[in-house]
């Protein structure tokens, strides 16, 4: 019956509130005790131990009546809590407490923030946003973009209007499971994709959604298959993938690139955007994709996968790449302005 359909949905919703509601009311009792340890402790300022001393007493008392939540680690990150988020109101109701804890572990406030955002908006739950920070989500958008236009888009600020604004690369896909040292067909890679598809969207990003798998292109006669295809509404584009397994190489970006024409000229609707093309690799050469493209083109991206989590050395060794790669052109435009100007 649809009563009852409506009714069991009407009792899960309840029930979600319910807990959300308990939630953020644990976070807020929480933030509340700190805020209390802290203005206790510049009370004893004169004492340089007198903070631990403090935490310790009050642990001692606690717990015996409340138990291990009031440890003597727990009211250390109580007070790390409202020293972190001083002011109360920015307290968000929709994270929880273990989200809240991942979030202390952040040294830097912007990267912070950008998670904050990311997780209210996404509705991240705490395996989400913990595997987000491992996979270094933040600093993987940094290496095609600005930090501002990257905190831009995760506050609602900004509409994405580059894909570079969207598009990782490294993508990290260690939740399929796949050893690095195995051999695998690409048609193993995409139906590991689809098994874990919920995942991969999370990877992707904001706005996609899935459309198809193996899609049927006829050119003439001849029948093509585009591996992957999604939308992205906030681009409001098509989105092909296509899955290799080796070096990426020249003929590969030409393939991708016929797929995107003819989502262009066939699929697209007039109000749409043009097709975004991503050669999803094992491996690749910038200086062929750079080479096998027109310049300037923004429909083509080559992103190199990971099947383990990167660490934040390797990441910072890549922005520190393309600072230099930066750096270097800019010293070639000086030096062949200066050369125009002397002749």
């Amino acid at each position: 019956m649809q009563l009852t359909t409506d009714i069991k949905q009407i009792i899960l919703q309840s029930r979600e509130t319910a807990i959300r509601s308990v939630d953020f009311q644990r976070v807020l009792m929480y933030w509340h005790i700190g805020k209390r340890i802290f203005e206790e402790e510049q009370q004893g300022q004169d004492r340089a131990d007198y903070g631990a001393y403090l935490i310790k007493e009050l642990a001692q008392q606690l717990v015996p009546e409340f138990g291990s939540a009031f440890s003597r680690r727990q009211l250390e990150l109580f007070r790390q809590f409202y020293r972190t988020f001083p002011i109360a109101n920015a307290v968000r109701s929709q994270l929880n407490w273990t989200q809240y804890r991942m979030l202390l572990r952040l040294d830097d406030a912007d990267k912070r923030e950008f998670y904050i955002a990311e997780s209210v908006k996404n509705n991240w739950s705490s395996r989400q946003l913990e595997r987000q920070i491992y996979s270094n989500l933040y600093e993987r958008l940094l290496l095609s973009n600005d930090k501002a236009s990257v905190l831009a888009v995760a506050r609602n600020e900004a509409v994405p209007t580059d894909p570079k604004q969207i598009i990782k690369d490294p993508m990290v896909l260690e939740f399929l499971g796949l050893r690095r040292e195995s051999a695998y067909y690409e048609k193993d890679l995409e139906q590991s994709i689809i098994t874990h598809l919920q995942d991969f969207l999370l990877e992707l990003g904001n706005g996609f959604s899935f459309v198809a798998r193996q899609k049927r292109l006829h050119l003439d006669g001849d029948e093509f298959f585009a591996d992957l295809v999604f939308y992205n509404r906030l681009l409001q584009c098509f989105v092909v993938i296509e899955i290799k397994t080796h070096k990426l190489t020249h003929q590969d970006l030409g393939q991708l690139q016929m797929y995107v024409n003819y989502f262009d000229r066939v699929e697209k609707l007039p109000h749409e955007n043009p097709t975004i093309g991503i050669l999803l690799c094992a491996d690749k050469n910038d200086a062929v994709v750079k080479f096998s493209l027109p310049e300037n083109q923004k429909q083509i991206f080559a992103s190199q996968y990971q099947l383990y989590l990167p660490t934040e050395k390797m990441l910072l060794d890549e922005m520190q790449k393309e600072i230099e790669s930066f750096e270097q052109k800019v010293e070639e435009q000086r030096a062949v302005y200066f050369v125009q100007r002397r002749d």
